[in-house]
């Protein structure tokens, strides 16, 4: 249905904001579900989780994989973290596109300062805080988001320093309106991101599949050899290759050779046919009658 990306400098409200805005998709009706993904999901520390790059590109891997299991047409997924690389965006925005699903980035817009006094804050009530060394660096880091970028927007941006945040917060009403609403031909302030080639798993034969054309193919050559062999090289007309298939008419002597490279071309092709969308050949036979066809279009009797 949509995937929400939370965004913001450490300790900006973000987590206020992912929690007010799943209280008020709660209270829709319809109600969508709806799935938080954040640290907490892993019991994950996060200065732990920020101590050094490998740890923290852990930590990004394991937040898109959960998103990525997650996102589907029936519900609501918020990504509460920083989310702070444009490139981390970005890779999140593609998941949202392959899933054919709403996109959405809300921004807390909250100074260094005012984040670094809440820190402070955190550390007195001795609830999680991030350590200095590593909050200075996650602010060094942070890169803001950017409505003209596909992977921020649309973007909705709000201060929670200046107007605080609740259920009533116009960008968290204006987030809910943008994330529930139906979608039709006239529908223009909502877009619905569409899967492409690049983000669609290409459909290939299975190794089964495979298997079975290899020996189908096969099959109608040893079959075309054979009665070629009898016929001292003349034309060759109504070769059957098996009940219920079609006949096979050769306007002319086929060499293996050339056997060969017109099977090889034939599973080459249709391979790119089941990539394409299409289903390959669901059995041998199928795949026979298929070979066959091609042959007669290619080296038929047409006189």
């Amino acid at each position: 249905m949509a995937l929400v990306v939370i965004c913001g400098q450490p300790c900006s409200g973000k987590s206020t904001v992912a929690a007010c805005l799943a209280e008020s998709l709660q209270e829709c009706d319809p109600k969508p579900a709806v799935k938080v993904i954040n640290e907490g999901s892993f019991h994950l520390d996060r200065n732990q989780s920020y101590a050094s790059m490998p740890a923290e590109k852990n930590l990004r891997g394991v937040l898109r994989s959960e998103v990525d299991r997650s996102v589907s047409k029936e519900n609501i997924v918020i990504v509460d973290s920083l989310n702070s690389i444009k490139g981390y965006r970005y890779e999140l925005w593609c998941l949202a596109r392959a899933a054919g699903i709403r996109y959405c980035v809300v921004f807390c817009d909250v100074d260094e300062t005012q984040c670094r006094t809440w820190n402070e804050e955190r550390r007195v009530k001795a609830e999680a805080a991030y350590s200095d060394p590593i909050f200075d660096d996650l602010v060094s880091r942070f890169e803001r988001p950017d409505r003209r970028n596909r992977w921020d927007s649309p973007l909705f941006e709000l201060w929670p320093h200046r107007d605080g945040v609740n259920k009533l917060s116009p960008a968290i009403a204006d987030t809910v309106s943008y994330l529930t609403k139906k979608v039709d031909s006239r529908t223009r302030d909502v877009k619905v991101l569409q899967p492409t080639i690049a983000t669609q798993t290409a459909r290939g034969s299975d190794a089964n599949t495979l298997y079975e054309m290899d020996k189908a193919t096969q099959d109608v050559c040893n079959a075309i050899v054979e009665v070629q062999s009898q016929a001292f090289g003349g034309p060759l007309n109504g070769i059957s290759v098996g009940t219920g298939l079609p006949q096979l008419n050769l306007s002319r002597s086929v060499g293996l050779p050339e056997l060969r490279r017109l099977r090889r071309t034939f599973i080459k092709l249709t391979g790119q046919t089941s990539l394409s969308g299409r289903p390959p050949p669901s059995d041998a036979e199928s795949a026979k009658r298929m070979f066959v066809d091609y042959l007669n279009r290619e080296l038929g009797n047409t006189a």
